[in-house]
């Protein structure tokens, strides 16, 4: 039957892939959840309505039984009263309510079959709308960070291969390189002012050791 087609279908269905493929995977899992509670009420009510037709079929079956057992009651009956002609029409009679009984045997075997697969359907789907309404949003998580990781991807190679970093290392060394040499002959042109300095101070004090000492010659 079409809704046991369409159930089948939902129940295929498989969330990943319908995700990956989707434009809009937030509206397409919404609307996939949608689609399934639809069915879900569908096969409940189909289920109900079947149910009670296996009853029906059962109790028709039940009815015409004893109807072909009442009357083959009635034929032996007359054929103890010697009655052939009421004994004949009584087992036509007969023959014709078991040949109902039996029909109605196959039919509820067969509805009762039809219930088991709605049952199962049912039971499938219910199932599956679970796992969609407890992994849709981790879904949608992982279809976002897939999707983000790709186009963080796509931004690298966009960006150019490995020789222009490597040219930026070498320019960035180079710029690091010159600084450290200015740093360099700062330093030293620092150490050199001192030195000169200092030598500055050795010469005064020359200066005056050698005046104390021309001093200390002339008072003796």
């Amino acid at each position: 039957m079409a809704l046991l087609e369409r159930v089948r279908t939902l129940i295929r269905a498989n969330l990943n892939d319908l995700i990956d493929k989707a434009e809009e995977p937030e509206k397409m899992l919404k609307q996939l959840i949608l689609d399934m509670e639809n069915q879900l009420m569908q096969v409940k009510t189909q289920v109900a309505v079947s149910i009670a037709d296996q009853h029906l079929l059962e109790k028709k079956h039940q009815e015409n039984a004893e109807k072909a057992e009442e009357w083959m009651h009635k034929a032996e009956l007359a054929v103890d009263k010697n009655q052939d002609d009421l004994a004949r029409a009584a087992l036509e009679r007969h023959q014709g309510y078991l040949q109902l009984a039996e029909s109605f045997q196959d039919q509820a075997a067969d509805q009762k079959v039809q219930v088991e697969n709605l049952k199962s359907a049912l039971g499938k789907l219910e199932q599956k709308l679970t796992e969609a309404r407890a992994k849709g949003d981790l879904l949608i998580a992982q279809h976002r960070r897939s999707r983000a990781s790709l186009k963080a991807s796509q931004a690298r190679i966009a960006m150019g291969d490995t020789s222009k970093t490597v040219a930026f290392d070498r320019l960035q060394h180079r710029v690091l390189q010159g600084e450290a040499v200015s740093e360099a002959h700062a330093e030293m042109a620092s150490d050199n002012l001192e030195e000169r300095l200092r030598g500055l101070d050795r010469e005064d004090k020359i200066s005056r050791l050698l005046a104390e000492l021309k001093a200390r010659r002339a008072a003796s």
